[in-house]
């Protein structure tokens, strides 16, 4: 469901919230800014800002176009910024566009139109209300505002896949056999996605830190660069990620080699002992086979029963030690 509020911030910091869209308007004349704040708005309700406040139809259909990489473009009357409002759920990185529109005495927020959007900007009124001495100057300093909110939502984010590297890496090396290898893929996947959007968030904060945008003064660009000098260090710690998810990769796939290795070799080394048994006693049960007991007190008599078994299986013993030796000295001259 769509929302809008409307609101002035005087030069001395006075918050007026506003009835409707009308009164905004109105309110463009005095002194200060109006604020206007769009919860997932509809292309018809942005498109009433384009003749009053002379905005560009491309950066109204980029606010209800999902999937917009983060960017900054400058206008003659204000400056159009996308920031991505990031969450992690279901090992995937769900992005939420927040849009800002930053005139000489105007703002225009738009976020929520993302169908999983958590709407971002849901307590950025409060925080507003809480620092009105701080936003008074101009909307550079409201927008700055906005970005640091969406900038420091991104904190859990780069905890959580950070604790998901980490039971990783445990359970490899508790038990590399029992482990899902997609996890890594999926880590790495959504450390991809999270780069991406760092990374043209960053190029943003230096064309404002550079002072290239026309309506975010340099006064203000002291308090971009703070969040500018975040975003680089998400940038680099998602960097980290990224090599420490390689390098697991690649320790996942060592481990996993060497307990193949181990397995193998448990199982030559069964089968070895299998195949030296069944050498040993293969010509024993031969002879035992072919002679048989009963054959041999034919050879020997039957008054002699009692010492032709004992014979026959002291020739069987004798055989068969002849054959472990003969084995073992084949093993030791292989």
């Amino acid at each position: 469901m769509s929302k809008a509020s409307f609101h002035h911030i005087s030069p001395s910091g006075e918050y007026t919230p506003l009835s409707d869209f009308d009164e905004a308007l109105k309110a463009l004349s005095l002194k200060g800014y109006v604020w206007f704040d769009y919860v997932n708005a509809s292309r018809e309700e942005l498109s009433e800002l384009s003749g009053p406040l002379s905005l560009h139809p491309l950066s109204i259909e980029d606010c209800t176009d999902e999937n917009q990489m983060p960017k900054i473009e400058d206008f003659s009357n204000y400056s159009f910024v996308i920031f991505n409002s990031l969450y992690y759920e279901s090992r995937k990185i769900v992005s939420d566009e927040v849009d800002l529109f930053i005139g000489s005495n105007f703002i225009i927020t738009v976020s929520g139109f993302s169908e999983s959007s958590r709407n971002p900007l849901s307590a950025i009124d409060q925080m507003v209300r809480r620092n009105t001495h701080n936003i008074k100057s101009s909307p550079a300093k409201l927008a700055h505002l906005v970005l640091d909110n969406v900038v420091d939502s991104m904190v859990p984010v780069i905890d959580s896949i950070e604790e998901e590297i980490d039971a990783a890496e445990e359970e490899i090396l508790d038990n590399p056999g029992g482990f899902d290898a997609t996890t890594l893929l999926y880590l790495r996947r959504s450390l991809l996605s999270l780069r991406k959007s760092i990374f043209h968030e960053r190029e943003i904060l230096i064309k404002i830190v550079r002072n290239d945008s026309s309506f975010i003064p340099e006064k203000a660009t002291v308090d971009y660069r703070d969040i500018y000098d975040h975003i680089s260090n998400f940038l680099e710690t998602t960097e980290s990620n990224r090599d420490k998810v390689t390098s697991l990769m690649e320790l996942y796939a060592s481990m996993l080699n060497n307990k193949m290795a181990r397995d193998s070799n448990l199982t030559n080394a069964s089968v070895r002992r299998l195949t030296l048994i069944t050498t040993i006693f293969m010509p024993m049960t031969l002879l035992a086979g072919i002679f048989g007991m009963s054959e041999w007190t034919m050879m020997t008599g039957e008054a002699r029963w009692q010492i032709s078994y004992p014979l026959f299986g002291i020739l069987l013993l004798v055989i068969g030690l002849i054959n472990f030796a003969v084995l073992k000295w084949l093993e030791r001259n292989d």
